[in-house]
């Protein structure tokens, strides 16, 4: 499965009252598609809100992703959770709604070791057809992923690919000690262009929201030689690439959607909407 170099990981549409708002999603695709050009897109992951989707509301995104896509970007299932039982059941259903692979989070607060993580992922894997990436964020997750454990879990079959969120390093020695085919994803933004000059293959991105063109320039620069036109793009970028996280994910790059003519709704609290003078500061970035 080749997810391809940009991956976007979307964001979900709310009306006012909380709902999803399924016109907005579908245009939201197109314009990921046709405008920023994803090679995939992530569905119900953490830029989704998915801590605050219900399974009924993740099932019904994945069904819909599928069918809007009709195959012009490939469709990645957030089915992981902390709890493995569930994270099986849901990527089983996510099969079921012919998505072309899931997204796997580390379990988060339960805190377990090495080996429960290899477990947790091994044990999902045996229970889908679907290819899988796995997901290490300790900054969400406390624990972190070793680049040991990565490397067990890439010599399973469908376990094809990592988005990695710890450290230059581990994506170093993850993408130098990996099978051939097993692909390691920068989850952060702006390491996408360091991320692949020690060996990622792509960028799973929220910047890609706003400037996803721009991220595949850089990469496609750097891959054909030209590293002073990828570096200079990637200079140009990192203030977006750092201020769409001044506060929590993804409070900011909806908003720079609204600013940029695509409204797609607030945050579902826990989470709170930017003040003016947080727009403010996102509007100077932006300009």
């Amino acid at each position: 499965m080749d997810f391809g170099r940009i991956v976007t990981a979307m964001i979900t549409p709310f009306h006012t009252d909380g709902s999803i708002d399924w016109e907005t999603t579908g245009r939201l695709m197109d314009y990921l598609i046709e405008e920023q050009q994803t090679d995939s897109i992530v569905v119900s992951g953490t830029t989704g809100e998915s801590p605050t989707l219900t399974d009924e509301e993740k099932i019904a995104l994945f069904k819909f992703a599928v069918k809007h896509a009709a195959g012009r970007c490939k469709i990645i299932a957030g089915s992981g959770s902390n709890e493995t039982a569930h994270s099986i059941h849901l990527t089983q259903v996510a099969e079921e709604c012919g998505v072309d692979g899931a997204l796997l989070v580390v379990p988060y607060y339960n805190k377990p070791t090495q080996e429960g993580i290899y477990q947790h992922f091994k044990v999902i894997a045996e229970g889908t057809k679907l290819p899988i990436m796995v997901y290490n964020v300790p900054g969400r997750t406390i624990v972190s992923m070793s680049v040991e454990t990565t490397l067990r879990l890439a010599q399973i079959p469908n376990i094809v690919a990592t988005k990695e969120c710890a450290s230059l390093d581990q994506v170093t020695l993850i993408a130098s000690q990996a099978p051939a085919d097993f692909r390691v994803y920068s989850g952060d933004d702006s390491s996408a262009l360091p991320a692949v000059a020690v060996g990622a293959y792509g960028i799973v991105s929220v910047a890609s929201h706003i400037i996803g063109k721009d991220i595949r320039e850089i990469i496609d620069s750097y891959l054909k030689g030209d590293v002073a036109a990828a570096y200079k793009l990637h200079a140009a970028s990192l203030p977006l690439f750092r201020g769409l996280f001044d506060l929590p994910n993804p409070v900011l790059v909806k908003a720079a959607l609204k600013l940029k003519g695509l409204p797609v709704g607030g945050v579902r609290l826990p989470l709170v909407d930017a003040t003016e003078t947080e727009l403010a500061a996102l509007r100077r970035i932006l300009n």
